[in-house]
């Protein structure tokens, strides 16, 4: 019997009106600079001694090597690690792990990364967006969330780019004593002084979001990390699968985490840096605000943002708009590569000078 026209009966019913998350590969667009998914535009593909001879075999749930290898870079105990496929992977774990389908809820900070919400409908978690400030940090009343399991701060945060300090997520954690505060810091190996892994002893309700997509120019090897107390930890890895990481992606993933790939993705990140203030210093003039980054990417806003994104269109340059209220002025580009940068930038100055003209 033909079943296309009673899938949707089938579809659980709080699904129904969900829109799934629009990542740059599921929106698309024909370009030929692609700078609107904050990927790193560095190819680092020399693989040294790979050695894929166990790839027959089942890999280890948490590979010891690359447990140990992030653990050294973050500064933090083995105990504290969870590797998971992405940071993505591991938003959906603390979800599944600690929240009770229709009884508890999640909250974050907003605007922010559509995936929390999403990841938390998906499992049947109701969600509560609270509202930065107009400059980004954090508001002074959040009581309607004090009841939420989990509390999601992302630092930088994207698509501002903005930081919220320490300080004050050790204010949000002092308000949240029976709740779990997720941190998540994709972005931090930008802004590494802004990071609040040394306060998981202090603070055993505290989870930070790690991953190696972004500095780590490691996007398309979907490997990320939780980092949080072994009270946390021993917790997630019981819904964890039983082999997450694959044989490739551990190998690869110790390398970039060896001295001489941390020293690469350190010299990176200063070229990345040092775009990222060319663009700031074009987008002077041409943008009505344009948001401090801790980030590798900016965010900016334009007194007609759709005239602005026609032309990058029309130049075939690929960045992010938001339709969103709080940001339906603004466009986000991501650091490119210095040719991708110049291109941006030379495309900025036409405009100023056309501007200027009039």
């Amino acid at each position: 019997m033909p079943m296309e026209s009673s899938i949707e009966s089938l579809l659980r019913e709080d699904l129904a009106d969900l829109k799934p998350y629009q990542s740059a590969r599921r929106i698309g667009g024909k370009g030929k600079v692609f700078i609107n998914a904050n990927e790193s535009p560095f190819t680092n593909v020399d693989l040294g001694d790979m050695n894929f001879e166990t790839i027959n075999r089942y890999p280890e749930q948490q590979p010891e090597r690359l447990i140990e290898a992030y653990a050294s870079y973050a500064g933090v105990n083995l105990e504290n690690v969870v590797c998971t496929r992405g940071a993505d992977e591991a938003i959906e774990l603390l979800i599944r792990t600690f929240c009770n389908v229709g009884k508890d809820s999640i909250s974050y900070f907003a605007p922010s990364y559509g995936m929390y919400q999403i990841s938390a409908t998906t499992c049947g978690i109701s969600s509560i967006q609270v509202p930065f400030n107009d400059d980004y940090t954090l508001p002074s009343d959040w009581s309607n969330t004090e009841k939420s399991k989990l509390t999601f701060i992302c630092n930088p945060n994207n698509p501002t780019g903005t930081i919220i300090t320490p300080v004050d997520i050790k204010a949000v954690l002092n308000r949240t004593p029976f709740g779990l505060v997720v941190v998540d810091e994709a972005y931090i190996d930008f802004s590494i002084e802004n990071t609040v892994t040394d306060l998981i002893k202090e603070f055993p309700n505290l989870v930070v979001l790690r991953t190696l997509s972004k500095a780590f120019a490691l996007a398309g090897l979907r490997c990320g990390f939780l980092i949080a107390s072994p009270q946390v930890t021993q917790q997630v890895l019981k819904v964890l699968a039983p082999y997450p990481v694959s044989v490739p992606v551990e190998q690869i993933a110790t390398q970039a985490l060896s001295s001489e790939g941390i020293a690469l993705m350190q010299q990176q990140r200063q070229l990345i840096a040092q775009n990222k203030q060319r663009l700031l210093d074009a987008l002077k003039g041409i943008a009505t605000k344009v948001l401090p980054s801790a980030s590798n990417f900016v965010y900016a806003e334009f007194d007609d943002a759709d005239a602005i994104w026609r032309e990058l269109v029309n130049q075939e340059i690929i960045a992010r708009r938001y339709v969103v209220e709080k940001l339906k002025n603004g466009i986000r580009f991501t650091i490119g590569s210095t040719t991708e940068n110049c291109t941006l930038i030379n495309l900025f100055n036409n405009m100023k000078q056309l501007k200027d003209e009039q």
